[in-house]
């Protein structure tokens, strides 16, 4: 995963899961979902309201809609917003 500090959000160009780690034999469960909430968390650090963007292949729009509670802004582009990004920080933050 890479971060980039925008002016009013954190922007993820990039989230990549290792080849070991893809579909249905992947060695861990929950990484990207992890990753993706450390980005909200620093979003919420950062004074950004936990708002996170990122551009999403077509066939996981959805994916992302139901498993993040991001918001599909038009295209690519995927936001999640400070409700989603509360959700996910509780969920993979127990602290």
């Amino acid at each position: 995963m890479s971060l980039k500090i925008e002016g009013d959000h954190i922007y993820m160009p990039l989230i990549e899961s290792a080849p070991f780690n893809k579909g249905k034999s992947k060695m861990y469960v929950g990484v990207p979902g992890n990753l993706i909430a450390y980005a909200c968390r620093l979003a919420f650090q950062k004074g950004f309201d936990g708002f996170v963007s990122f551009h999403s292949k077509t066939k996981l729009i959805a994916h992302y809609e139901k498993t993040l509670g991001a918001y599909h802004f038009g295209g690519h582009l995927m936001i999640i917003n400070t409700v989603a990004a509360k959700t996910l920080v509780e969920r993979y933050f127990k602290s």
